[in-house]
């Protein structure tokens, strides 16, 4: 899907739209704080540097967030303008804005001297690179660890590049590199360096921000079978250009965003029968409005109140797909080469951390878990599991970090 781009004229045209409202309902309903209703008044009266200031200072994500966010369920669907025609396109402003900046090269945040403690963050999603932007411009040192080669987490392995340009994803990350935040890539914490050992290289805190990027298998049988998927690590694959025979048969079972994604990522492959498969009805799928209309127009059918049962194979591999009735005695058979489940995620590598989920989240107090020093954001916590909420998280549990740091006199770097 072609990402759309609105010309100069465009935007300052819709953004003559806006209401002004007083209370800023779009700022209200935005869980990162972007503040839309600032940045929408600057460029309706053409200051765009000022707009992107706007953006850059409260969303370090600006650019990310501008492309993915569903913003439906916030901004956009607080706007007033709705109960008069139609919201205003925020989304599209944003994502205008930021490519403004971009084209010219402007420099909205300014590094600062790092004076204060050392923090470390482990995981360079959303969550962790939004806390360590707060935290650098603020005078800490910061350190990301990332486990791959890359940082971005699932902005870089998992959404595809056709709803998030990689452009876009080293447009931001090149920010918080720029405000002195250092990356080790290539480094798991938990099995190349300790807690512990961290604790004694200096850091005085350490953020846990290790996402959730595991999918979920359902224990069933023929789920071993070759041409059997988990969601993520299909997503993963493919945006790192391997080559991946599917077939021509390709179900998914899911819901969610993810879900989404891999029918469409499936159909831009050149399968042309793929199916989704989901167990309740479609307003209780959890995939934003925008995704699920995506996978209408490329004509994949999904079947609803259906949950899995059997996957059977022939020489190892998988064949067809059964599942039954969630409400009544019906049943499913379809034929399939490839079956990918994206049925929900859950962290990996928590446990080497000494780091216990409870009811699938890991339990925290004011972003602190159970050990001293040791806190926690995005989706390992509570939360809509949405890269605008992890932003949330992030520059919250950074918060939480400084009031740690500062109680604790631990300013010296």
């Amino acid at each position: 899907m072609q990402q759309e781009h609105i010309t100069p004229q465009v935007a300052i045209e819709e953004a003559a739209r806006c209401l002004l409202c007083h209370d800023s309902p779009c700022s209200k309903a935005c869980p990162a704080g972007t503040d839309p209703g600032k940045f929408i008044r600057s460029l309706r009266f053409r200051n765009l540097k000022g707009a992107v200031e706007t953006i850059r200072t409260n969303n370090i994500l600006g650019s990310v967030c501008a492309r993915v966010c569903p913003t439906s369920h916030y901004c956009e669907g607080a706007c007033s303008r709705t109960e008069i025609d139609k919201p205003i396109r925020i989304a599209k402003l944003q994502q205008f804005l930021t490519d403004y900046e971009k084209s010219l090269d402007l420099e909205i945040l300014k590094p600062v001297t790092s004076d204060k403690g050392k923090v470390a963050i482990v995981g360079s999603g959303p969550s962790g690179l939004q806390a360590a932007a707060e935290l650098a411009r603020n005078g800490y040192k910061v350190t990301i660890f990332e486990q791959k080669d890359k940082p971005g987490g699932w902005l870089t392995y998992g959404i595809p590049d056709s709803r998030l340009p990689r452009e876009a994803v080293e447009q931001d990350i090149s920010y918080v590199k720029k405000l002195g935040v250092e990356f080790k890539t290539n480094c798991s914490v938990g099995k190349d360096i300790t807690l512990d050992e961290l604790k004694k290289e200096g850091y005085k805190a350490i953020l846990v921000a290790v996402g959730v990027q595991s999918s979920k298998l359902p224990d069933i049988d023929g789920i071993n079978l070759e041409g059997v998927f988990k969601g993520t690590e299909f997503l993963s694959r493919i945006k790192a250009g391997e080559n991946i025979n599917i077939g021509d048969k390709v179900i998914v079972i899911g819901g969610g965003d993810v879900a989404m994604d891999c029918a469409s990522v499936a159909k831009d492959l050149g399968t042309k029968d793929v199916k989704i498969v989901y167990r309740r009805t479609i307003d209780k799928m959890p995939a934003d409005p925008e995704e699920k209309e995506r996978v209408f127009k490329l004509d994949i059918p999904i079947f609803t109140g259906f949950k899995p049962k059997q996957i059977v194979g022939e020489n190892g591999r998988a064949v067809r797909f059964k599942a039954e009735g969630m409400f009544d005695d019906s049943t499913l058979d379809l034929p399939a080469d490839t079956i990918i489940f994206a049925i929900g995620q859950e962290p990996e590598n928590l446990e080497s951390l000494g780091l216990k989920l409870d009811n699938n989240t890991l339990p925290v107090k004011n972003y602190m878990t159970s050990q001293e020093g040791i806190f926690a954001a995005g989706d390992i916590i509570e939360g809509d599991k949405t890269v605008v909420y992890s932003v949330k998280t992030g520059k919250e549990a950074a918060k939480a970090i400084m009031e740690y740091l500062e109680k604790e006199g631990a300013y010296n770097v």
